[in-house]
């Protein structure tokens, strides 16, 4: 596959630190190497190095994996080396591509996989090569993306990862605790749910006068609801986040990250619409994305700095680390 290295001119003020990424057009095998120090850096480099007409602004960055548009500057910096963008300009739209076998995070061997392979045999693999660059990422991924990794044969594993079979078993019991760690808080939150509702049974929190409204209101939201299902629906969401968000509980658990961000973005009306809610509930269940998404977020970026901290004192001198007194002369 052709492609350029270009890490552009130094940022000002030279300590800002650029993330490498692999840029394209759409419907182009060509990439290029850009290192952007942030999101409008990359942005501004993609009008000159793909050639883009400035008329045809705003220019508008997705991953060349599923189409997710990234417009938010911190989950670019949480995105790994080397992911794939695809610049859209104007009115383009993205369409899957398997010139770079559709996904972000695989490398150039990744194109040599068998074509017969099943679809979960090449999830898996790209799982694998998502946490193999940075392991980070198993807090942005989805409770079926982990349970696929524990379900996978240690040693095919192993053998994806270049790691030994110890290595990798403890590997599969960390995601195993992540996903244990989902389901406690599902359900705990499914427990509060009940405690509130058994406070308002007890202690007749709502008043009987108040009940006929209550009634009328609930009469209201189902008119409401026929008119809105009478109108055409307009997400763009995927059918398996619409099924997670209708049928798991607590579904900000359930979701990647990227899952998260699309639903957060969506116009509640639209989404309102296509799960046959009520704007009221929608709206909570997208604030409930937002937080779950802007904490795994915050647990990677914590991470990332813990390890630049240990980077920098594993890098400092011996003599710096444990600085020996001075013995005292005794006379």
């Amino acid at each position: 596959m052709e492609g350029s290295w270009d890490a552009g001119a130094p940022e000002p003020g030279g300590n800002q630190t650029l993330k490498q990424c692999l840029l394209r057009r759409n419907h182009s095998r060509e990439q290029h190497g850009v290192a952007a120090s942030c999101l409008e850096d990359l942005k501004r480099k993609a009008y000159d190095i793909l050639a883009i007409d400035k008329s045809l602004a705003p220019v508008t960055l997705v991953l060349a994996e599923d189409g997710t548009i990234v417009d938010d500057d911190d989950y670019f910096l949480c995105l790994p080396c080397n992911t794939k963008f695809v610049a859209l300009a104007g009115n383009e739209k993205w369409a899957y591509s398997n010139s770079d076998g559709g996904t972000a995070w695989l490398s150039q061997e990744s194109m040599d996989v068998d074509e017969t392979d099943s679809g979960a045999g090449l999830r898996w693999k790209n799982v694998a090569r998502q946490l193999k660059e940075d392991l980070a990422s198993i807090i942005l991924l989805s409770e079926e993306d982990l349970q696929v990794l524990i379900d996978v044969p240690c040693s095919d594993l192993a053998r994806e990862l270049c790691q030994s079979c110890v290595t990798v078993q403890g590997l599969q019991n960390t995601l195993q605790q992540v996903l244990d760690q989902r389901e406690e808080a599902r359900q705990s939150k499914q427990l509060l749910e009940l405690y509130l509702q058994a406070l308002e049974k007890e202690g007749s929190i709502l008043p009987k006068q108040q009940e006929p409204e209550a009634g009328f209101s609930d009469e209201r939201d189902a008119v409401d609801a026929g008119v809105s299902r009478a109108s055409p629906s307009e997400t763009a969401l995927p059918s398996q986040i619409l099924t997670a968000l209708r049928e798991k509980p607590a579904p900000e658990l359930s979701l990647s990250s990227q899952d998260l961000e699309l639903v957060t973005k969506e116009d509640p009306k639209a989404l309102a619409v296509a799960l046959n809610w009520d704007i009221k509930k929608t709206e909570t269940v997208q604030q409930a994305c937002n937080q779950e998404l802007s904490l795994r977020l915050q647990q990677v970026q914590s991470l990332h700095s813990l390890r630049s901290i240990s980077a920098r004192r594993s890098s400092l001198p011996g003599e710096l680390q444990s600085p020996k007194r001075a013995k005292l002369d005794p006379t």
